[in-house]
Parts: C-alpha cells; sequence; structure tokens
C-alpha cells in the first residue's frame, strides 16, 4: 500500500444500484480514494474537466491536491488544482477514508474564520451609517478600486472595448467607477436590508413596472423559470421577492468559505428563498416545477465551450442550455427581471421585467427549441442593462472565444 495512506475502516460497495453507482462522503474535498483494496473487477480513475456531468459518474471534487489522492496499481495520479475526479465502477469495491490531519487544514481553518470574522465586522459597521454616509463612502471606495488599485481593471477594459468599441477612454473611465459605486453600493444595501426592509415598508423603497403582468404569473399555479443577470442589486430582487409571500428555489455554487457560505445562505432564506447547490440538482429543480414552484436564476453566466453559443450584446457568448430546457420540459413560463437602482440612490429600487414567454402560447415561435430560446432571454436581458449600463458587472468575463468548431458553425449561420 502507498505510503501515507491509511487502509479505510469501512469499504463501501457500489454495486447495490449498479446502474448509477455513487459514493456519498459528508466532505467530498476531504475524501481519499484508494483502489488497493479493491476486488475483482476493472476500475477505471482518470481526471476530468470540472464541467463534465454524467449520471453514471460521481463526481469527487478535489479543492487541493493534497486533500484528495488517487492510485491505480500503486501509481499516483496527478490532481492539478480545482479539478474533478471521475470514478467509474464496473464492479469491485472502493475503500474511502479522511486523511491524516494536516498543517495544511489548520492555516486554511483560521484564514477562513479570519476572513469571516472581518467581514461580518464590516458589515456590522455598515448596518449603523445612515444611508447618505454609505453612499459616499462606496463612492470614495469606487474611485480607488478604479483608480489606483485597479481591481478587475483589465477584463473591465476589454469587456466595455467590445460593447462600447466608439466610446471614449475617459467615458470608459467613468462607467468603471459609476460600475464599482453600484457594485459596493449592492453590498451595503444587502447589509441594511434585513434592517430596514420590512413588509410594512418595502413600498417605500421597491416600485413595481408591470405590476399585473409579474404578479398574475407568480399568482398563477403553473410553474414560472425566472431568470435575471449580474445587474443591479439581484440579491435584494430574491429578498423582495420573498417578502411579498412567493417561495422561490435557486441554484448556486458553494462559497468556498463554509462560515460565509452558510451567513450569506441564512440571509437568502430568510424570507422563504431556497438555496441549492449547482451540482446534483436537476431532480430537486424537476420535482419544485413539477409542484408549480418558482425558479430563480442567473442567466449570463459564462457555459464553457459544450454550452449554447448565442448572441449577447452585440458579441457571441456561451450560455448555459439548462434554463431554456426547464422552461420547455415542463412548460413553464419564463420571466426576464431585474431590479435596478433607481436615479444612483441607495435603497431605491424598480422592480420589473423585459419579456414574459409561454411555451404553451408560443405565438414567435421563440420556444421551438433551445438555442433560440436562449437567445430570446438574451436579448430581454440585454434591453434590462439598457436600462442601466452603469449597474451591469462588467468585471466578469462574460465573453469568450468559441472553439473552432463552434465557430465554423456560427460564422455558417452568419
Amino acid at each position: 500500500m502507498p505510503a501515507g495512506i491509511k487502509r479505510p475502516k469501512k469499504q463501501l460497495d457500489l454495486r447495490e444500484n449498479p446502474s448509477t453507482p455513487q459514493l456519498y462522503h459528508p466532505d467530498p474535498s476531504r475524501l481519499r480514494i484508494n483502489t488497493d483494496n479493491l476486488a475483482p473487477g476493472p476500475l477505471q480513475i482518470g481526471v476530468a474537466s470540472n464541467r463534465l456531468f454524467r449520471p453514471q459518474y460521481r463526481l469527487i471534487q478535489g479543492v487541493r491536491r493534497s486533500n484528495l489522492s488517487c492510485f491505480v496499481a500503486g501509481i499516483p495520479v496527478q490532481l492539478k488544482q480545482r479539478t474533478l475526479v471521475m470514478v467509474k465502477e464496473l464492479g469491485g469495491k472502493v475503500g474511502a477514508s479522511r486523511p491524516t490531519s494536516h498543517p495544511r487544514r489548520l492555516r486554511r481553518w483560521c484564514l477562513d474564520l479570519s476572513v469571516y470574522l472581518l467581514i461580518r465586522a464590516m458589515v456590522a459597521t455598515i448596518q449603523t451609517l445612515p444611508l447618505d454616509m454609505g453612499n459616499s463612502v462606496c463612492h470614495l471606495l469606487a474611485r480607488l478600486a478604479s483608480g489606483p488599485l485597479k481591481i478587475r481593471n483589465r477584463t473591465t477594459t476589454e469587456n466595455l472595448a467590445r460593447i462600447f468599441p466608439e466610446s471614449s477612454t475617459q467615458s470608459r473611465k467613468r462607467l468603471t467607477q459609476e460600475m464599482w459605486h453600484n457594485l459596493l453600493l449592492m453590498v451595503c444595501e444587502i447589509a441594511w436590508a434585513q434592517r430596514r426592509l420590512h413588509l410594512v415598508n418595502w413600498r417605500k423603497h421597491v416600485r413595481i413596472d408591470k405590476t399585473k403582468s409579474i404578479l398574475s404569473l407568480y399568482l398563477s399555479e403553473r410553474p414560472v423559470v425566472g431568470v435575471t443577470g449580474h445587474f443591479g442589486n439581484f440579491e435584494i430582487g430574491g429578498y423582495v421577492t420573498g417578502l411579498m409571500g412567493f417561495r422561490t428555489l435557486t441554484i448556486a455554487r458553494q462559497l468556498d468559505n463554509p462560515y460565509l457560505h452558510r451567513w450569506v445562505d441564512r440571509f437568502r432564506g430568510a424570507k422563504g428563498q431556497k438555496m441549492v447547490d449547482k451540482e446534483g440538482c436537476a431532480n430537486i429543480v424537476d420535482q419544485h416545477l413539477a409542484d408549480g414552484g418558482i425558479l430563480s436564476l442567473l442567466a449570463d453566466q459564462h457555459a464553457g465551450p459544450k454550452g449554447c453559443w448565442v448572441d449577447f450584446l452585440g458579441h457571441t457568448a456561451s450560455a448555459h442550455k439548462a434554463l431554456a430546457l426547464f422552461s420547455l420540459t415542463n412548460q413553464a413560463p419564463m420571466i426576464v427581471g431585474y431590479m435596478r437602482r433607481l436615479d444612483a440612490q441607495p435603497m431605491q429600487f424598480e422592480l420589473g421585467t423585459t419579456g414574459i414567454i409561454d411555451p404553451a402560447n408560443d405565438n414567435d415561435s421563440q420556444c421551438n427549441s433551445v438555442r433560440s430560446l436562449t437567445q430570446w432571454y438574451n436579448r430581454r436581458l440585454a434591453v434590462a442593462i439598457g436600462k442601466g449600463v452603469e449597474q451591469y458587472w462588467w468585471l466578469h468575463r462574460r465573453w469568450r472565444e468559441p472553439p473552432p468548431r463552434v465557430a465554423k458553425g456560427l460564422s455558417k449561420n452568419d
């Protein structure tokens, strides 16, 4: 047996359900797979990309190389940071055990706890500030982030130059500073929300555009798929929706810091918004929609080379196919919503929609395929962004070069 790997006390038999073998563990990121004690039977172990998912595979996340080790016939398999290990069981047993204690784990725990306590202290300070003072602090920090510090400056500059090629350098710098102001103000508003935004006063802070269309859809007994983007204050949008009595299900990636994740999850779920991890959530989402629930999703996430490549703000971008599939397979109306800030003032919002489409009543043939529906909601999301371009997150890498095969197919379509 390779040195440093203890034989597990308990073996996990994966042959109980050969069609979909699964390997459960309370903390998959700290799981070791040891094939030294395999029973007779073929086993395949390999390194897959972090976007690969097939039902017959159990994906085990290796956050750090020291926390996950794989051996095939005594030979260690080299793992890169943040990869997924793909284990396909065709017969036999796999042993699993926690790794031995390591100084890195202690350092990681101290770092996570320190960051959590620091952020909680900052939030507690923000909660005591008046709105105007918090707004002034955000303006100051925005000038630092966009000026001397140049945080995510390269990505932001590239995105603005791509979308606004005719704009001057000075106007892009001004837009970058306004973006940072809105992003920092969003953080302050999240801190203020639980103390200053209540059931009796939310109308003083939120104006609803197209009220009849939104409420008639949410109050119906049919499932609804709501999509939005990194625009305005989408976190407050989910909070206000729950405050109005609508229970939603949201798919989100777990944060690396477990303390921060639990804290953010408590905020999001304070008014009835349920969060599920994006890994293995398909069955939960299908059941939620089958029960007539509301699904809320961020639609402007890069989906990788295997995503659905469509036009977004005039340039090709990869979008997740699952959003359209959720709507089409469940015959659920899709609504493109937004929560934008009014006049750059803190805690003053407009909740609205730029489009509603129903697969059961599709007169414009926008629901003929996953691609057509994906293109539709990206166009409607672009309309929402046009209502306040400074409130969009230009700092994330939304546009990337498609693979050569995809680029060739897109050129033929054009």
